[in-house]
């Protein structure tokens, strides 16, 4: 089972209101709620301020719930304010009702919730909110020795001296998050982890940009949300077969080409509409040729790339 509590805050009571994080929770929701086939993801629960107060009472109460219990995953998101008190060391989520700073919900307080919920494999916590990147630093873990409890993910939009931007009706954080979630950080296998969303949105930023922070302590990354393999299992598997030995090259010829009719052979060509896929995908390269189809017209051939050998022996270990 999987479960997720998306917090939005658009509206304080007290302070600025903000535009886009309503939007961001609901979208979050709504993009993890499925597989890109349709099937079940994260059961959802979603907060945001246009339907009740989202207050530091409620969001307590919610995010205690989501850590309780067991699970396969307890995602929690918050887009909203956050602040960071260098006179305690100590970083904050800002909810709706806040008037001073005892009013924010302290993020060592949250970890300290997720470290204990032992039933629960995977805790990912992500935060788009100014100041977050403090989360799981030493001090915020009040005496724990780790830093970060066995099975939890964090990732948050700024370092703990940066703001969180918004940008046409987004966080500029989410706005690149759903674009990751959407398949831009999805793998040859079609799976999006933690850490291919990172890497995503870390590649998007610029140096001058808001900086966002990555922090894990797992044995091995799960999938947030699987799309559609870029390349079929049914190629993949046959990678060992096309290519017995790493450094196997695989010949071909104009009978692979469907150009070439008068000596085009059908079989070939079902192989070769693989490979040249594999190609696309950077799994495959040409030898001495530029293109896949120069490599078939001038009766060379084709061989793995380094990609392409990694899962070459993950189909030889039946792990596809």
């Amino acid at each position: 089972m999987r479960k997720g509590l998306f917090i939005g805050i658009n509206h304080y009571e007290h302070i600025s209101s903000l535009s886009g994080c309503e939007n961001d929770a609901i979208e979050m929701a709504s993009i993890l709620s499925a597989h890109a086939s349709g099937s079940p993801n994260f059961h959802r629960n979603v907060l945001t301020s246009s339907d009740q107060i989202v207050s530091k009472k409620k969001i307590t109460s919610e995010i205690k719930n989501l850590f309780s219990g067991e699970s396969d995953v307890a995602l929690l998101y918050f887009a909203g304010h956050g602040h960071f008190d260098d006179n305690v060391d100590e970083g904050s989520l800002i909810p709706q009702d806040f008037e001073d700073a005892e009013d924010g919900l302290r993020i060592s307080d949250i970890l300290l919730w997720a470290s204990k919920a032992t039933g629960i494999k995977n805790k990912i916590i992500i935060l788009d909110c100014c100041q977050a990147g403090s989360a799981g630093q030493n001090s915020q873990m009040k005496g724990n020795p780790s830093l970060l409890a066995d099975g939890m993910t964090i990732l948050t939009a700024c370092k703990k001296d940066e703001y969180a931007q918004e940008k046409g009706g987004h966080g500029v954080f989410t706005g690149l998050l759903i674009q990751a979630l959407q398949g831009g950080a999805a793998d040859v296998l079609g799976n999006i982890t933690p850490g291919s969303m990172y890497a995503f949105v870390d590649s998007a930023l610029g140096p001058w940009q808001q900086r966002p922070v990555f922090k894990t302590n797992v044995s091995s990354f799960i999938s947030l949300k699987e799309m559609a393999p870029k390349v079929s299992l049914e190629t993949l598997r046959n990678l060992p077969i096309w290519f017995p030995e790493a450094e196997s090259m695989y010949s071909l010829n104009p009978s692979y080409e469907p150009d070439e009719k008068d000596v085009f052979d059908e079989e070939n060509g079902k192989i070769f509409a693989q490979l040249q896929n594999c190609n696309r995908h950077s799994l495959v390269e040409p030898v001495d040729a530029e293109h896949m189809y120069y490599a078939a017209m001038n009766s060379t051939g084709c061989r793995l790339t380094v990609l392409g050998n990694y899962y070459r022996e993950l189909a030889i270990g039946e792990k596809i």
